[in-house]
């Protein structure tokens, strides 16, 4: 994709004939290299925080896309769901100490996506990765008492 830079650096050029190299420092061209430049590293510096941000999602949504596909692409009661959820939970003990975190929401209510309806596993099935498809896939809250609450994603608060 091309960017601000490249764009007003060829909207510059054309101007000039090609000589872009002809600028001087305060020029009213140089400052719109130097504006597009700055746009573009906001929009990357945003981007990458997004991004940040949801990998966790995406790194669980492809966890029990791969549990449904090893379970034959079939809906999943509720103890299955649960031990999915614990073997999650419990994937890097050894190697993360804030495991606490995790089984905490496990307490007050696991953000995964529904696995007991037949239609939204199909979904989860033909997942390709993006983080847009996720929006039409049902997601519930499942707590380690049991209780089922429908979620909407992306989730409100910390997940």
């Amino acid at each position: 994709m091309p960017t601000t830079v490249s764009k007003t650096r060829k909207q510059i050029a054309k101007k000039r004939n090609g000589q872009i190299e002809a600028l001087h420092e305060f020029s009213r061209d140089s400052k719109r290299l130097h504006k597009a430049s700055v746009r573009d590293q906001k929009l990357e510096k945003l981007a990458s925080a997004r991004s940040k941000k949801e990998q966790p999602l995406l790194d669980r949504a492809t966890y029990f896309q791969k549990a449904i596909r090893e379970r034959g692409s079939e809906p999943l009661e509720l103890a299955p769901i649960q031990d999915l959820i614990y073997k999650f939970v419990h994937q890097y003990d050894e190697e993360y100490s804030e495991i606490g975190a995790i089984e905490e929401e496990y307490k007050n209510g696991f953000y995964l996506p529904d696995l007991m309806d037949g239609s939204n596993v199909t979904l989860l099935d033909r997942w390709e990765g993006s983080w847009s498809f996720l929006t039409s896939v049902a997601w519930v809250r499942i707590s380690s008492d049991g209780t089922i609450k429908k979620s909407s994603f992306p989730p409100k608060g910390s997940c």
